[in-house]
């Protein structure tokens, strides 16, 4: 627990080492541009526009740390946000332990941020922190399903695939980024959850594996992640109307 003597300081760690192969060929999907602005430096924005937030860790490509760099200090955050950029591992779970590792011992709240999901806004932000701070052990923003979804089961090499059951839709959530946590929970988590394979894309899914409680606070539609093409011609349109009306740079 924090000392109570001292205040709350909550750091933002933004997974940024990945290709992402679904936006095509060309540099990874992070440092692609969005506005003329590389979508990093939108995610690193927006996680310094809380005023909780005091630092932000971004952990990089493993062989790409000096390059990313480099680039962030051509958008300068100010005084009040300090950036630190570190190389990642193989696995986003990886990339993750790497940025926890490096936070200095006064950091209470941790939230983990995709760099794919860089216009969501601050309100957002914010209330995770909030719900942390009230005694939320994780935390994650979400939103109500707009469609059915359907449970398959495998099928043939071609052939269609057989449903196998339709859950509850007012059940399920979509879930977002920037996630929250109490710092020694989401250590714990990734210091004894073992995932195989490609490891963690979730790490609320870590802290449900320890028994530990993650509740849910709203979203906004803003924060999609961007994946797609499609997705970046969505993510230009809300930078533009952004930049129209609320003087967004």
């Amino acid at each position: 627990m924090p000392d109570s003597s001292r205040p709350i300081r909550t750091a933002a760690v933004i997974p940024a080492a990945g290709r992402g192969v679904r936006l095509g060929p060309g540099a990874p999907k992070a440092l692609r541009a969005l506005g003329g602005t590389p979508m990093l430096v939108h995610a690193v924005r927006a996680m310094a526009a809380s005023r909780a937030v005091s630092l932000v860790v971004v952990v990089a490509p493993p062989d790409g740390a000096p390059g990313v760099r480099s680039l962030l200090d051509e958008y300068p955050l100010g005084d009040r946000t300090e950036l630190v950029v570190v190389p990642g591992g193989e696995t986003r779970q990886d990339s993750v332990r790497r940025g926890l590792a490096a936070l200095p011992d006064d950091i209470d709240v941790v939230l983990v941020h995709d760099a794919a999901r860089p216009l969501v806004p601050v309100d957002t932000v914010d209330a995770v922190i909030a719900a942390v701070r009230a005694g939320a052990p994780a935390v994650v923003p979400a939103l109500p399903l707009a469609d059915t979804v359907k449970q398959v089961g495998p099928g043939s090499p071609g052939e269609p695939e057989p449903v196998t059951g339709t859950p509850e839709r007012a059940l399920l959530r979509a879930v977002q980024t920037p996630q929250g946590f109490d710092r020694e929970t989401l250590l714990k988590a990734h210091g004894t959850v073992a995932v195989e394979g490609e490891g963690a894309t979730d790490d609320a899914g870590l802290v449900e594996r320890l028994g530990a409680p993650v509740v849910v606070v709203p979203g906004h539609e803003e924060a999609f992640k961007v994946t797609r093409p499609l997705d970046l011609v969505l993510a230009e349109a809300v930078l533009a109307r952004r930049r129209a009306t609320d003087g967004y740079v």
